[in-house]
């Protein structure tokens, strides 16, 4: 079972005390996945379709303890994806569907049903625990979420931008901050922060269902910090090893090019250490020197050993070859603090 059908299992099970929250559930799924059929002598009757049974039990449900009405519930496969089947719920006597489209503010006094069966501007939502219930027969209507394993994506899909609106507005008066997209014919209210969703589902009152989300979250961050920390080492590691391997290519050739002794003691002394300990840290080779250097130091020096290769691979491609001189008397080569050194 997915995540998003386990969300509607337990929603399916959460029956509001109040009558006017079951209202205003059941206006948001004929709503979103209601019809109404009229007959030729004026004769009312509603059909609530959907393709998850859970769903269909929670119409039943509501219909039955809310107006103490009995429905009926047929069962035929979808003709596009014969795998699936959709399940209907259907008020039948004109009287009782009378009685739950004026309860539930569709139907007006004057008879006439509202537009695509809007409920804009409609006083089953106004206080907050019917919000909550209306925002709940939306999910399980026409709502889904994805695995939180993967990535977070909660949605309800409207047929209407009117209907949609609605929703975004539902919504932001519980400080969630929803987008609307459309896709296709359809007018799609979506989340995507993980946050932002955890507090849907507590809005939606679907607690095991938050839990679980959150505990997922909890162990992908987790995961993601174990794995940047991995990755920020693993990359320090690298640099590390790149940068000793180049001193060390740098050391050897100075040492071919002109021997240690031409170098200034400092430089000479640091040299060495690098080549006998090649894996070393910095703050080894500092206490390998005599006397001890600290690591800005011995990363100095380095540096500067660095530098003079350089210098010398440009003198030799230039020249075509250096001559033996003392190290200690060009300026270009090195600075007086090596010398000292």
């Amino acid at each position: 079972m997915s995540f998003s059908s386990r969300i509607k299992e337990e929603l399916s099970r959460q029956m509001s005390p109040a009558r006017h929250c079951q209202i205003a559930e059941i206006a948001a799924i004929l709503s979103l996945c209601g019809r109404i059929q009229i007959s030729g002598d004026d004769h009312y009757s509603i059909k609530i379709h959907t393709e998850n049974v859970t769903v269909a039990r929670k119409c039943f449900t509501l219909l039955k303890k809310t107006f103490n009405i009995g429905t009926e519930i047929s069962i035929r496969r979808n003709a596009h994806l014969g795998k699936n089947r959709i399940y209907s719920v259907c008020v039948r006597q004109h009287a009782d569907a009378l009685r739950v489209l004026k309860a539930t503010k569709l139907l007006s006094e004057g008879g006439e049903i509202g537009e695509n069966l809007s409920v804009v501007k409609n006083v089953v939502v106004q206080n907050p625990c019917c919000r909550r219930a209306f925002l709940r027969g939306a999910f399980l209507a026409s709502g889904s979420v994805s695995d939180p394993e993967k990535f977070y994506h909660f949605e309800i899909v409207c047929p209407t931008e009117a209907k949609a609106r609605q929703l975004q507005s539902i919504m932001a008066s519980f400080r969630i901050e929803a987008k609307i997209v459309i896709r296709k014919r359809s007018f799609v209210v979506y989340i995507k922060e993980g946050n932002q969703i955890v507090d849907m589902l507590n809005v939606m009152e679907a607690h095991l269902a938050l839990m679980e989300l959150e505990n997922i979250r909890i162990l992908k961050e987790m995961r993601g910090n174990v794995n940047r920390q991995v990755n920020c080492e693993t990359a320090n590691i690298n640099k590390t090893v790149s940068a000793a391997v180049k001193q060390i290519r740098d050391i050897g050739f100075l040492r071919d090019a002109l021997g240690f002794e031409k170098l200034p003691p400092a430089l000479a002394q640091m040299a060495r250490v690098r080549l006998a300990k090649p894996e070393a840290t910095l703050k080894e080779l500092g206490e390998e020197l005599n006397p001890p250097v600290g690591k800005s130091g011995v990363n100095h020096r380095l540096r500067k050993l660095s530098s003079l290769a350089e210098v010398l691979r440009e003198q030799q491609a230039a020249n075509g070859a250096v001559g033996s001189r003392s190290m200690c008397n060009e300026e270009e080569y090195y600075d007086k603090e090596d010398c000292n050194h």
